[in-house]
């Protein structure tokens, strides 16, 4: 995630403590200027690094939300609290019979010691990183399909910062950080307390995590599992080893075990999923921080077996990035272009298409995206859900607003979104980490 700058860049500059605080309060006084539209849709504006000596640190203290603050939905819409008093809703998932999981996990401080590690430890605390109470899969169930919660309850407790999840047949799929999971499941269970199976270790660092996130889809036929792996760190900085096989997304053999990297050069693919007109699959993806505020644009794109992105020796494409040494010109050569900006440091995070009929005709097909909000920009950019219309397999347009309001009049968070789903009813839910909040998003 952009707030988790354990193993970034930042934290291996050799920055004296006072430069450090004076970056961060020049970023607090600078004066808004409006977001730079050229770092959004199919053929973004990719201008030169800006970035000066002293990284821009321009975290939004979690406040929370006051007595009956919601964000913004468009307009059209209405917002209600699904499901609160949550420890740190990340990801969503809907089961077949309606019911809704909810994973709950957080980033964890840096055990490293120094200056560099305490402020990374200190922006993360103050944007509501950690959550001490996390790290289980909370089961939401609306009986009668009416948008009011019926049933909060544990689902499946002692994970380890758990977030994709995925149900093929009777089995439960669950990627912790460090390993994917198995449990039976029993439909209309409200409860697993079978533990699970491990089916393959996944790549993890106890010392440097960087991009701890582990998502998940299925194939169409239930024989394969995707699995979306973050870098450990910005660009490369924490050595080979820290980085095998990782900013990849991985393609799982269900029956045999076997895998293999589907795709590379993705920084930090988080949201994944299937476009529903091709059954092309899909990822929303965190490029990488520190060369200025408008570089480098976050991404969605279509996933192609074998297809390399270009982290960390270039990005969008083959624009080469001259802190990483040394390069790798044949790989460059190869980088292939994402599909659709979606602005530089927005942290987008969750991806879902849309399948429902409850929404107008305009969003069917389309894709929803959580954009959890920006930690290194001198004006603060994401922090809301947006929408971007589809047609033919493709985005058709310019992304729009769906849901905001995140930030109150201070620049504090209220809440931050993450992964977006749609319940039983077509109506759209969003996990609101800081918040700790589901919220959903219903047409009047």
């Amino acid at each position: 995630m952009r707030h988790n700058l354990t193993g970034t860049a930042a934290m291996r500059l050799s920055l004296p403590l006072f430069a450090i605080v004076a970056g961060l309060s020049l970023a607090a006084c600078s004066q808004p200027r409006p977001d730079a539209s050229g770092t959004f849709g199919a053929d973004p504006q990719i201008g030169a690094p800006t970035a000066g000596a002293i990284p821009t640190l321009n975290n939004a203290k979690a406040v929370g939300w006051p007595a009956g603050g919601a964000p913004v939905p468009a307009a059209g819409f209405t917002v209600t609290r699904y499901a609160e008093g949550l420890a740190h809703p990340r990801w969503l998932y809907l089961l077949p019979n309606g019911d809704v999981l909810v994973a709950e996990a957080t980033s964890h401080p840096s055990t490293g010691r120094g200056i560099e590690t305490q402020i990374a430890n200190n922006l993360m605390r103050s944007g509501g990183a950690f959550a001490g109470d996390a790290n289980h899969i909370t089961l939401l169930r609306d009986a009668d399909g009416d948008g009011d919660v019926d049933l909060k309850t544990p689902f499946i407790v002692g994970l380890s910062q758990p977030m994709g999840m995925a149900l093929i047949g009777d089995s439960l799929y669950v990627a912790n950080t460090d390993a994917l999971l198995r449990f039976p499941y029993t439909p209309d269970a409200t409860s697993i307390t079978t533990a699970g199976e491990k089916i393959i270790d996944l790549p993890h660092h106890a010392a440097n995590n960087g991009h701890w996130t582990r998502t998940l889809a299925a194939s169409a036929d239930g024989t394969k599992l995707f699995i979306a792996i973050g870098s450990a760190s910005n660009i490369g900085e924490a050595g080979a080893e820290a980085e095998k096989d990782r900013a990849a997304i991985w393609e799982l053999e269900l029956a045999t075990k076997a895998h293999r990297v589907f795709a590379s050069g993705l920084r930090n693919p988080v949201g994944i999923g299937w476009e529903p007109s091709t059954q092309t699959l899909w990822t929303s993806v965190n490029e990488r921080d520190l060369l200025g505020d408008d570089l480098v644009p976050d991404y969605f794109t279509s996933v192609k077996d074998g297809a390399f992105y270009g982290w960390p020796y270039s990005y969008y494409g083959q624009h080469v990035d001259t802190r990483v040494k040394p390069q790798d010109a044949a790989l460059v050569a190869r980088a292939i272009a994402p599909d659709y900006a979606l602005g530089a440091h927005t942290a987008s995070l969750g991806l879902h298409f849309y399948t429902g009929t409850a929404l107008p005709a305009a969003y069917r097909g389309g894709a929803f995206i959580g954009q959890h909000g920006s930690w290194n920009r001198s004006v603060p950019a994401g922090y809301k859900v947006i929408f971007v219309p589809f047609a033919n397999g493709k985005p058709n347009g310019e992304p729009q607003d769906f849901l905001t309001g995140f930030l109150n009049a201070r620049g504090e968070a209220q809440g931050r979104p993450v992964g977006v789903a749609q319940d039983r009813t077509g109506a759209i839910l969003v996990a609101d980490d800081v918040g700790k909040i589901v919220w959903r998003v219903a047409p009047q």
